[in-house]
Protein backbone atom coordinates (compact mmCIF):
# COMPACT_ATOMS: atom_id res chain seq x y z
CA UNK A 1 0.00 0.00 0.00
CA UNK A 2 2.85 2.41 0.73
CA UNK A 3 4.35 1.87 -2.71
CA UNK A 4 1.13 2.76 -4.50
CA UNK A 5 0.77 5.90 -2.37
CA UNK A 6 4.34 6.92 -3.21
CA UNK A 7 3.64 6.38 -6.91
CA UNK A 8 0.49 8.55 -6.72
CA UNK A 9 2.42 11.31 -5.00
CA UNK A 10 5.16 11.10 -7.61
CA UNK A 11 2.55 11.25 -10.39
CA UNK A 12 1.04 14.39 -8.82
CA UNK A 13 4.47 16.02 -8.66
CA UNK A 14 5.13 15.15 -12.30
CA UNK A 15 1.76 16.62 -13.31
CA UNK A 16 2.54 19.86 -11.46
CA UNK A 17 5.96 19.97 -13.14
CA UNK A 18 4.35 19.52 -16.57
CA UNK A 19 1.90 22.34 -15.82
CA UNK A 20 4.81 24.62 -14.88
CA UNK A 21 6.64 23.74 -18.09
CA UNK A 22 3.54 24.55 -20.16
CA UNK A 23 3.18 27.90 -18.39
CA UNK A 24 6.81 28.72 -19.11
CA UNK A 25 6.37 27.65 -22.75
CA UNK A 26 3.41 30.01 -23.15
CA UNK A 27 5.39 32.84 -21.57
CA UNK A 28 8.40 32.21 -23.84
CA UNK A 29 6.12 32.09 -26.89
CA UNK A 30 4.60 35.43 -25.91
CA UNK A 31 8.05 36.96 -25.43
CA UNK A 32 9.21 35.67 -28.80
CA UNK A 33 6.15 37.19 -30.50
CA UNK A 34 6.74 40.49 -28.74
CA UNK A 35 10.40 40.46 -29.76
CA UNK A 36 9.51 39.81 -33.41
CA UNK A 37 6.95 42.61 -33.34
CA UNK A 38 9.46 45.06 -31.88
CA UNK A 39 12.16 44.06 -34.34
CA UNK A 40 9.72 44.46 -37.23
CA UNK A 41 8.82 47.94 -36.00
CA UNK A 42 12.45 48.88 -35.65
CA UNK A 43 13.52 47.68 -39.09
CA UNK A 44 10.39 48.70 -41.02
CA UNK A 45 12.03 51.88 -42.25
CA UNK A 46 15.39 51.51 -43.96
CA UNK A 47 16.90 55.00 -43.75
CA UNK A 48 19.17 56.01 -40.84
CA UNK A 49 16.98 58.87 -39.59
CA UNK A 50 13.87 56.73 -39.34
CA UNK A 51 15.81 53.94 -37.63
CA UNK A 52 17.18 56.32 -35.05
CA UNK A 53 13.72 57.77 -34.46
CA UNK A 54 12.38 54.23 -33.96
CA UNK A 55 15.08 53.54 -31.37
CA UNK A 56 14.18 56.71 -29.49
CA UNK A 57 10.48 55.84 -29.68
CA UNK A 58 11.09 52.29 -28.42
CA UNK A 59 13.19 53.61 -25.55
CA UNK A 60 10.48 56.11 -24.63
CA UNK A 61 7.90 53.30 -24.73
CA UNK A 62 9.90 51.48 -22.05
CA UNK A 63 12.13 49.08 -23.98
CA UNK A 64 15.88 48.67 -24.02
CA UNK A 65 17.63 49.68 -27.26
CA UNK A 66 21.18 48.87 -26.17
CA UNK A 67 22.73 45.76 -27.73
CA UNK A 68 23.07 44.00 -24.36
CA UNK A 69 19.33 44.06 -23.53
CA UNK A 70 17.67 44.91 -26.85
CA UNK A 71 13.83 44.82 -26.85
CA UNK A 72 13.54 43.81 -23.20
CA UNK A 73 11.16 45.84 -21.09
CA UNK A 74 12.86 48.29 -18.75
CA UNK A 75 11.57 49.74 -15.50
CA UNK A 76 14.03 52.61 -15.15
CA UNK A 77 16.53 54.58 -17.21
CA UNK A 78 19.40 52.54 -18.64
CA UNK A 79 22.83 54.13 -18.94
CA UNK A 80 23.74 51.70 -21.72
CA UNK A 81 20.70 52.72 -23.78
CA UNK A 82 21.30 56.43 -23.22
CA UNK A 83 24.96 56.03 -24.14
CA UNK A 84 24.03 54.00 -27.23
CA UNK A 85 21.47 56.60 -28.35
CA UNK A 86 23.97 59.42 -27.82
CA UNK A 87 26.61 57.52 -29.81
CA UNK A 88 24.15 56.82 -32.66
CA UNK A 89 23.00 60.43 -32.63
CA UNK A 90 26.58 61.69 -32.94
CA UNK A 91 27.48 59.28 -35.74
CA UNK A 92 24.42 60.27 -37.78
CA UNK A 93 25.39 63.93 -37.53
CA UNK A 94 22.19 65.02 -35.86
CA UNK A 95 23.85 66.78 -32.90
Amino acid sequence: MELSQALREMEEKVQKFIEEIRTIQRHVHHLEEQNEFLRAQLYAKKDQGAGFENLIRLYEEGYHVCPAHFARARTEDCLFCVSFLNKENQSSGEI
